[in-house]
């Protein structure tokens, strides 16, 4: 019972840091780098429980897919980066996230991650051209859309891939959970 206490906390945790840093991106563009370092100990947490605690309980995949996952994310993600096409935050917190992912599951995380980003790029371009807000907050995602900046909150993005793909992969299914 201890185990799957600290297993859902660990994931109640990620999906947390998730909203924050949806939020944080969209308040101001910013994800903080300890949102990633959280997301990373609240995996290694979870994964070290399930390892130790009840190696019985197989819900994540090996250690090197996880990492490979990490890896493989952030080497797309850098790519962009120097391309200036995606922010230095974004890149860190999703490879973060894509350690929960491994790469059994990455397809579908960097699926509607891009998905939603390209949501969230279609209604910054309707921000930027319409400028529907009165006033936004300084410093706002829509602030700045609506004085020309391009920039998506691509946290909100990651963010919605993670939990989609918590989903799929059957986190908080029924089976899983009695499975502890």
């Amino acid at each position: 019972m201890l185990i799957l206490i600290i297993y859902l906390m660990c994931l109640f945790a990620a999906i947390g840091l998730a909203g924050l840093a949806g939020f944080s991106d969209v308040k101001g563009l910013t994800i903080p780098n300890s949102y990633s370092l959280y997301m990373i100990a609240s995996f290694i947490i979870a994964y070290s429980a399930l390892y130790f605690g009840a190696p019985e309980v197989k819900i994540f995949g090996g250690v090197a897919c996880h990492i490979l996952s990490v890896l493989i994310f952030f080497i797309v993600t850098f790519i962009l980066f120097a391309l200036n096409v995606l922010g230095a935050g974004d890149s860190k917190f999703g490879a973060a996230c894509a350690l929960w992912v491994s790469l059994k599951y990455l397809p579908i995380y960097l699926f509607f991650m891009t998905l939603f980003g390209g949501i969230l790029g279609i209604v910054t371009l309707y921000i930027k051209h319409k400028k529907p807000f009165k006033s936004p907050a300084q410093g706002s995602w829509v602030y700045q859309a609506q004085n020309g900046v391009g920039n998506v909150p691509y946290g909100v993005a990651i963010g919605f891939g993670l939990v989609v793909t918590f989903i799929y992969a059957e986190y908080l299914s029924v089976a899983v959970l009695t499975s502890f």
